[in-house]
């Protein structure tokens, strides 16, 4: 993706580029988080602003829309890639995008060695991949609370039946 500089995608970082300004040695505490954040909501934002206050610096790995397609089926991402990036650059929890292809971040998460790993709470510990590597290196695995009814498949799904909206 390229743009102007100053622009949002400032924020979005090359895997090679990601490892080299924030691999180990590094100073402060990085937070690790990935997803594809198709159709951005309050869950999504929650939760990044809470795996942000774990650490200094937050890293998204960002699923591309290859990798969406394949995890979510064909239908899917809603949202591009490069406007799902842009969205996260947006918001102030987020210091940094990386957008990776493959079907888990593990790869990404074994090059970066983050000191917390975080996922929202509809994971458990034992399915956060990359948590082996993360611990191995002295890091912390932590799993970011829960927000009920905030999700893209709820979300989805109100738009399908055009409910109104819970507060109407």
């Amino acid at each position: 993706m390229t743009s102007p500089p100053g622009s949002l995608d400032r924020k979005v970082l090359a895997v090679d580029e990601l490892v080299a300004r924030h691999g180990r040695p590094r100073s402060g505490r990085l937070v690790f988080t990935n997803g594809c954040f198709d159709i951005l909501h309050r869950g999504h934002v929650e939760y990044l602003a809470a795996a942000r206050a774990l650490g200094d610096t937050l890293v998204v790995g960002l699923n591309t829309d290859a990798s969406v397609a394949r995890l979510k089926g064909p239908h899917r991402p809603y949202v591009p890639l490069e406007d799902r990036a842009a969205v996260l650059a947006a918001l102030a929890s987020v210091d940094v995008i990386t957008p990776f292809d493959a079907d888990t971040p593990r790869a990404l998460i074994a090059a970066l060695l983050p000191d917390v790993l975080a996922k929202g709470g509809d994971y458990t510990l034992e399915e956060m991949v990359g948590r082996e590597e993360v611990r191995a290196a002295d890091g912390e695995v932590v799993v970011v609370p829960y927000f009920p009814g905030r999700s893209t498949t709820e979300l989805v799904r109100r738009i399908r039946r055009t409910e109104p909206r819970p507060s109407e």
